[in-house]
């Protein structure tokens, strides 16, 4: 059965900026305009005096702006509990971290979900976006609280697409970068997966086109399907190896039937259907898109190392050994466009079997490997240590 209709942007109880009005409109790099723009954001720890302690976390894909304190609208916990908090590697007793949700997006920031002046959904006739549009609305964020300089830009596989577009969009405004994850333009595979995801989305009958939130009923069906052939990809073959293997899902034998026989099956359904409560269907292929779009070379003359020659930047890229999704192989495309065009970078692969999502997860060596290089980052800096000395 479907659920009645909402729409997660503009909720209550979410911080909103708006960096675009009709006297200040929004380019989008499709050359459309955007005559309003709001980005919901949260932050953590406190602003230095000489505003010099600033971190930029971007999420990834399904998440939002939450990144180290519950999301007071669906009541899920934050999803980068390890990485940002009170002595974590990403201290917020020491830094100012500052995560917004992506333009498109349905937590608060103007996307599909959202409303026009005359009090339509937008749904599908919103505009497209591309992550150099996101990074420009994050950038306006930043400039209305008042913010030049950015310490730390960080986040994984969409996020540190985020990241990388960041120190070519704001070339002298950031003094390290940590693309986690991620890669410098999105593959043909990822594209044909995603691909997979929109067209469940789209054929569901509930859609309506992209009209569904005005006509009362969500497309859950098709969001749900999407969600599991994109959760596949998130994980490795070990791991769901080591989690189910072929083990039956509360039975002794097969059904001969399309029940959930095995454990994999229930797992992946269960994902489906606890996202499509959290989430809007047109967000979905909105950001998916966007993602595909995205090819930092393309604007350089086809050559990566251009898009970085020039970068003060500090650069450290991590990518994990068992992540088929966003591969090693990627990451260290993007290390050697970085070595060419002479930035600083440092480079870790992650010996793990848990797959694309790995920067989720505990992972002991990620932790310490982040830890460290903020650290050095930070003394390069002239930042306070650890220690507040």
């Amino acid at each position: 059965m479907t659920s009645p209709a909402r729409s997660l942007s503009g909720a209550d109880g979410l911080k909103v900026l708006s960096v675009a009005t009709p006297g200040r409109p929004f380019q989008l790099e499709s050359g459309q305009v955007l005559d309003h723009v709001d980005i919901a954001y949260e932050t953590w720890g406190e602003l230095s005096p000489a505003r010099d302690n600033v971190v930029v976390v971007c999420h990834a894909l399904t998440l939002d702006q939450f990144a180290a304190s519950p999301n007071p609208v669906t009541g899920r916990p934050a999803w980068w509990p390890g990485m940002v908090g009170p002595g974590k590697p990403i201290d917020t007793n020491r830094f100012h971290v500052i995560a917004s949700n992506v333009l498109g997006g349905c937590m608060g920031s103007t996307g599909p979900a959202s409303q026009r002046p005359d009090g339509r959904y937008w749904g599908a006739e919103f505009p497209h976006v591309t992550i150099g549009d996101m990074v420009k609305a994050q950038i306006a964020l930043l400039d209305a609280l008042g913010i030049e300089d950015v310490f730390l830009v960080a986040g994984g596989s969409i996020g540190g697409m985020q990241a990388l577009e960041w120190t070519v969009q704001a070339r002298d405004r950031v003094f390290a970068a940590i693309p986690i994850a991620s890669a410098a333009r999105q593959s043909a595979q990822n594209i044909g997966f995603y691909e997979v995801g929109r067209q469940a989305i789209m054929a569901d009958p509930d859609w309506r086109g992209g009209a569904y939130l005005a006509s009362g009923v969500r497309p859950d069906r098709g969001l749900a399907v999407a969600r599991m052939a994109a959760h596949i990809t998130y994980v490795s073959e070990a791991s769901l190896k080591r989690k189910f293997d072929r083990r039956l899902q509360d039975r002794q034998s097969v059904s001969f039937g399309f029940d959930a026989d095995f454990q994999i099956e229930s797992y992946l359904r269960h994902q489906g259907q606890t996202f499509v409560d959290r989430f809007d269907a047109n967000s979905y292929l909105y950001i998916t898109r966007a993602m595909d779009y995205f090819d930092l070379a393309a604007a350089h003359g086809g050559v990566l190392a251009n898009a970085f020659r020039g970068l003060k930047t500090r650069f450290c890229v991590f990518s994990f050994s068992s992540d088929w999704h966003y591969t090693p192989e990627e990451s260290r495309n993007l290390v050697r466009a970085l070595n060419a065009a002479g930035c600083e970078t440092s480079y870790l692969s992650i010996d793990t079997d848990k797959g694309h999502d790995a920067f989720l997860l505990d992972e002991p060596e990620f932790d310490a490997a982040m830890t460290g290089f903020i650290d050095a980052a930070a003394e390069a800096r002239g930042l306070k240590r650890r220690d507040g000395a």
